[in-house]
């Protein structure tokens, strides 16, 4: 099922946690993504002088230690024109080649959907 603008709502959901989670830190990014048990993680850029992880990994990151075994979407909200070959590749790792990454400007609106082995 997809609303009005041809989201699936579940996706939106993910676009909004991804969102929400950018400005509240005041990131350069924010992701969230879906496990196979529906399950949601949501993180923000990590900055630090010893770690340097994009918005999307860190998701994938607090997925897999969380225990999840796949991914069905991941999304990242940023000013970027596309998906990091690093951020898909994670998602790939989990998920499949097969994996939707949406990707989202600052405002909410979606920009485009990649998959994840593309």
């Amino acid at each position: 099922m997809t609303d009005s603008t041809g989201i699936d709502p579940e996706d939106t959901k993910i676009i909004t946690l991804a969102r929400s989670a950018r400005a509240r830190n005041g990131v350069p990014e924010g992701a969230a993504v879906r496990d196979e048990t529906g399950r949601t993680y949501v993180a923000g850029t990590v900055a630090l002088d010893s770690l340097k992880l994009s918005a999307l990994q860190t998701a994938v990151a607090m997925a897999v230690a969380s225990g999840a075994q796949s991914l069905e979407a991941a999304a990242v909200v940023s000013a970027a024109d596309a998906p990091a070959d690093a951020d898909r590749a994670a998602v790939r790792d989990l998920g499949g080649p097969d994996t939707p990454v949406l990707l989202a400007d600052p405002d909410g609106t979606l920009k485009s959907t990649t998959a994840a082995g593309a």
